[in-house]
């Protein structure tokens, strides 16, 4: 299964044509064009049909191209997919499935895109899935849904009608909790938790203030220190800040970079599995957060600083 770059994913109402082709030219890594919540119920069927030319139209390249059907079991969840596949499945890299309460609900999805696959001669399986987690079920099952389907690619986590859900005393989601600490942190580690054991991304949820960008780092920080790949963004503006924080560091990156140069050597040439780097005691399980950490780097386009570049020449020759 590829691994997508998914540092910001940027939420589009499919009913406005005109916010999906400014989408198309955001900086953010995944955009998905949504026939849920965004869209007022009389809206939804015409959307379709605009969400289709949009994906068709619009030069998409380097992001991921997502569409966020209705909920399983609502009147609108087949319709969604099947005109959406139909008109546009060639060109669809993933579905979004919100408030995902149980495995079955991904297999409803993975049978029926199954379907249209083979009746419009796609790939099999060249749909994935983004599994949205928003209520207390869920959370609880977080761990079957992440195993449901070998199309899933993310759980994703829908902080606002999970905050209803539990009755939380506040009315946005945004830093404003009377709370001693982070209230989400359970949520967070159960998801990325159920997601890393079944190999596949966690994704955070928006952040609704838009102009508190200050805010939004301390959220998207919060979700990065747990391992999240990367977070809603609802507005432009948070665009950059979430790519910043959900990208490594040119520090870290290079001190990945030599990390696991230095393991390699000791390793391959000096054939021990344990040598001093500096004060630091680097072994196997070293290699594998340095390594992580260079994946991440990589996918996000950073490179060995020219002196990191110089101590690799020189470890190579």
């Amino acid at each position: 299964m590829p691994t997508r770059l998914r540092r910001s994913v940027l939420a589009c109402p499919g009913s406005n044509p005109r916010m999906m082709e400014k989408a198309a030219g955001a900086a953010a890594d995944e955009v998905f064009l949504d026939l849920e919540d965004a869209c007022a119920p009389m809206e939804k069927p015409g959307a379709r049909s605009k969400i289709v030319e949009a994906l068709r139209t619009h030069d998409w390249r380097g992001k991921v191209r997502v569409v966020r059907i209705n909920q399983v079991g609502s009147q609108f969840a087949l319709d969604d997919l099947r005109e959406v596949v139909t008109g546009a499945g060639d060109v669809l890299d993933c579905i979004m499935v919100p408030k995902v309460q149980n495995a079955g609900d991904i297999a409803f999805v993975d049978r029926a895109l199954g379907s249209l696959e083979q009746s419009l001669g796609l790939a099999s399986g060249g749909i994935g899935i983004e599994a949205q987690v928003e209520d207390a079920l869920g959370l609880m099952n977080a761990e079957e849904i992440a195993f449901a389907s070998k199309r899933i690619e993310t759980i994703t986590y829908g902080p606002a009608d999970f905050s209803a859900g539990m009755q939380f005393p506040n009315l946005t989601v945004a830093n404003s909790y009377n709370y001693p600490g982070d209230i989400f942190h359970y949520v967070l580690f159960k998801l990325a938790v159920a997601a890393r054991a079944a190999g596949i991304q966690v994704v955070d949820g928006p952040y609704l203030l838009i102009r508190d960008i200050e805010g939004f780092r301390a959220a998207a920080g919060r979700a990065a220190a747990l391992g999240y790949d990367g977070k809603w963004v609802l507005h432009p503006g948070q665009i950059e800040p979430c790519n910043e924080v959900f990208t490594p560091s040119q520090a870290d990156f290079d001190r990945s970079v030599e990390i696991l140069d230095a393991y390699r050597h000791a390793t391959e040439v000096e054939r021990r599995g344990a040598v001093m780097l500096g004060d630091e005691m680097i072994d196997e399980a070293s290699r594998k957060m340095a390594t992580q950490f260079e994946l991440r780097g990589r996918a996000a386009g950073l490179t060995p600083s020219p002196r990191q570049q110089t101590v690799e020449a020189g470890a190579a020759g």
